[in-house]
């Protein structure tokens, strides 16, 4: 019998790339679904919907739910963190104004954060390869969103927003990893899921309204980023937190990017260009230095 961590669908490179191919179609996901709701009440949609997949899935499955007040307040810690905070930041960046090249690049910054975080409190120095790496896929990243970028749009509102998602981002996945290495990861979504929406909900309802727009493009939107992002993708990113060094993980957040150039190149016939190209070698070369053993 297998062992989880051998079984073809549990290992750590078929996890890796379904986490990259779903986070970078998620940024088109996004874009569909901001133009029907705004960012608070588009989130707190999402979180209702996860809410509600997530109890069907633990019905079937009956796992074993965290014991323990400590372990809840971790669980709910981190998520508040990675889903609430995260997501409203940069959400709420592109709200005010922000390019989504723009909040790109910064959001792009996680591994290098995270890498910093990792050699000072975890103890996990990357090695000079891994800098070079890490170093390398950041400028990929710029180079592959630049020509999208509007710095005219930069207000002091919409850079704090997106900071905060780097933040919110950065800490909360190391937190996860370090405090919540036992629970089910579907049942501290779950967890996760109700405290984010009890958080956002009185901004969606007294800022926004809780206005939307009900079609079907905005269906689709939240049921893409609830089923594949909110709940497989970020489960396989915490699955790999937990098996290996933070910084080589987070190395892989450069390439959905990426997976973003080539899904409006299919879906919308927009060409990359030749700077994009070049963008998108030397990040592949940048991860492939952070995360090789």
């Amino acid at each position: 019998m297998n062992s989880p961590s051998s079984h073809p669908l549990t290992d750590s490179r078929v996890l890796a790339w379904a986490f990259v191919l779903i986070w970078g179609s998620g940024f088109l996901a996004t874009k569909v679904g901001l133009q029907y709701a705004a960012p608070f009440t588009f989130l707190c949609l999402r979180f209702a919907v996860g809410i509600a997949c997530l109890l069907l899935v633990l019905a079937w499955r009956r796992p074993q739910w965290p014991r323990g007040r400590l372990v809840w307040l971790h669980i709910i810690a981190a998520g508040l963190l990675t889903h609430g905070i995260h997501l409203s930041g940069s959400h709420y960046g592109q709200y005010l104004g922000m390019s989504a090249g723009l909040v790109a690049i910064i959001l792009g910054a996680q591994p290098l954060v995270t890498a910093l975080i990792a050699a000072r409190w975890l103890g996990e120095a990357p090695t000079h390869r891994q800098w070079l790496g890490i170093g390398l896929g950041l400028i990929g990243v710029c180079i592959v969103v630049w020509h999208k970028v509007d710095t005219q749009v930069i207000n002091a509102a919409n850079f704090t927003a997106v900071l905060i998602a780097l933040a919110a981002l950065t800490a909360g996945t190391l937190y996860q990893r370090r405090f919540v290495q036992e629970a089910d990861l579907f049942v501290a979504s779950l967890i996760q899921f109700v405290a984010s929406l009890l958080l956002l909900a009185p901004f969606a309802w007294f800022v926004e309204g809780a206005r939307i727009d009900s079609q079907w493009q905005l269906w689709l939107a939240v049921t893409f980023l609830v089923v594949f992002a909110s709940i497989l993708a970020v489960s396989a990113l915490h699955t790999l937190m937990r098996r290996g060094e933070a910084s080589r993980v987070a190395s892989i957040l450069y390439l959905p990017p990426i997976v973003a150039v080539v899904c409006e190149w299919l879906l919308f016939a927009v060409t990359p260009t030749a700077l994009t190209l070049l963008g998108i070698v030397i990040t592949s070369v940048g991860v492939g230095l952070a995360t090789r053993k």
